[in-house]
């Protein structure tokens, strides 16, 4: 078994997943030393991989080593088994890197565009070669929501619903608020799905992030839901490197 750790803007996510990637247990918040003394006896966890899109945490490092045998801190010189086609490596966040290494695990031999709804909003384009060509970084959908609520005196903070209508117009301010920006991120993407698509017809679009779910029914298109992609794909970056090792 192995330990996954994915320390977000906002969010500490980690799993534990056996080495074809398949996620036994996950869990949301801070990763304790007592949790992670039970997490070792109780599955036997020999390795463990950390990705940072705030940079080192310097504490959570220290604990996984002091408590793993082998551990992955992955930077950007980390060997990966995908190419990377991107002017500034360097400044390439490790979840894009890692959720695009989980795409052409899940999905090999195909075209595909990541879309990970999180603090950010980022589209990714790996081709079917298993060449991640670069994507696009927007804001995130309830940090939209948040910047109407906070650069405005008025407007009420409102946030994502699965209820919420497809309706073009909304009828109150609150319902105009929700249709803007729900209605905003879906056409966004629509845009890029459309134009990709036009280029690379067996295109795979996966969603994955914590407000996949509110799209998932709005968009049209064939998606494929992934809420764990950037699991998966760390996994095989420890794997690849194990391997690699011996």
């Amino acid at each position: 078994m192995n330990l996954l750790v994915d320390i977000g803007n906002t969010r500490i996510k980690w799993a534990v997943a056996d080495k074809d990637g398949g996620v036994v247990t996950s869990e949301v918040g801070e990763l304790t030393a007592s949790q992670l003394t039970t997490l070792v006896a109780q599955y036997n966890l020999q390795r463990a991989i950390c990705s940072s899109t705030r940079g080192a945490v310097d504490e959570v490092l220290a604990l996984l080593e002091e408590c793993v045998a082998e551990v992955i801190w992955f930077t950007p010189q980390t060997p990966v088994p995908i190419a990377i086609a991107y002017a500034t490596p360097d400044t390439l966040g490790r979840d894009r890197v890692a959720a695009a290494v989980g795409a052409v695990a899940r999905y090999p031999g195909r075209d595909c565009l990541v879309v990970d709804f999180g603090t950010a909003l980022t589209l990714d384009f790996v081709s079917k070669e298993g060449v991640f060509h670069g994507g696009s970084i927007s804001l995130g959908v309830s940090n939209r929501f948040r910047a109407l609520q906070e650069y405005t005196a008025t407007l009420p903070l409102c946030e994502a619903s699965e209820e919420a209508s497809e309706q073009l117009f909304g009828c109150s301010t609150r319902e105009a608020i929700e249709q803007g920006v729900m209605n905003s991120v879906q056409f966004e993407l629509e845009g890029y799905m459309t134009r990709l698509q036009e280029k690379n017809g067996d295109l795979c679009v996966i969603f994955t992030g914590g407000e996949a779910k509110y799209f998932a029914k709005r968009i049209k298109n064939t998606i494929f839901a992934e809420p764990n992609l950037v699991f998966y794909g760390l996994n095989r970056i420890l794997e690849y490197n194990a391997t690699a090792k011996k």
